[in-house]
C-alpha cells in the first residue's frame, strides 16, 4: 500500500477531504523525522515506537579495492512494533492466505 493509498482510505473512512488527511500524514511524518534527527524516540501507544537505533563501530571490506574500512559508530531508525500490534498480525487470517508457502 503506497501513502497516497493510505491517504484516500483514511479519507474514505472519516469523511475528511484529501487535501486536509494529506497535510496531517505528512505533517506526522515530518515530525517523526525532525524529533529522531534531535535524538527522540516516538512511542504511540498501541501502535510501536520509532526509535533510534545505535550501530557500533566495525571493520568493513572495500570489495572492489579490497580494503579494510572502518565504519563509525552511527544511528539508524527502526521501527519496533507494540505486542498488541505483533498479536493482530499473528492472528489474522489474510496474512496467511496471502504469505508465502514454503
Amino acid at each position: 500500500m503506497t501513502k497516497a493509498e493510505v491517504i484516500t482510505k483514511i479519507s474514505e473512512k472519516t469523511g475528511i477531504q484529501k487535501d486536509d488527511v494529506t497535510q496531517t500524514v505528512e505533517a506526522f511524518f515530518k515530525v517523526v523525522k525532525d524529533s529522531m534527527a534531535e535524538g527522540e524516540n516516538i512511542y504511540v501507544r498501541g501502535f510501536g515506537s520509532f526509535i533510534n537505533k545505535k550501530r557500533a563501530k566495525k571493520i568493513a571490506r572495500n570489495i572492489s579495492k579490497n580494503t579494510a574500512i572502518v565504519i563509525d559508530e552511527h544511528y539508524v531508525p527502526a521501527f519496533k512494533p507494540s505486542k498488541s500490534f505483533i498479536e493482530k498480525i499473528k492472528n489474522s487470517q489474510n496474512v496467511r492466505e496471502l504469505a508465502p508457502q514454503d
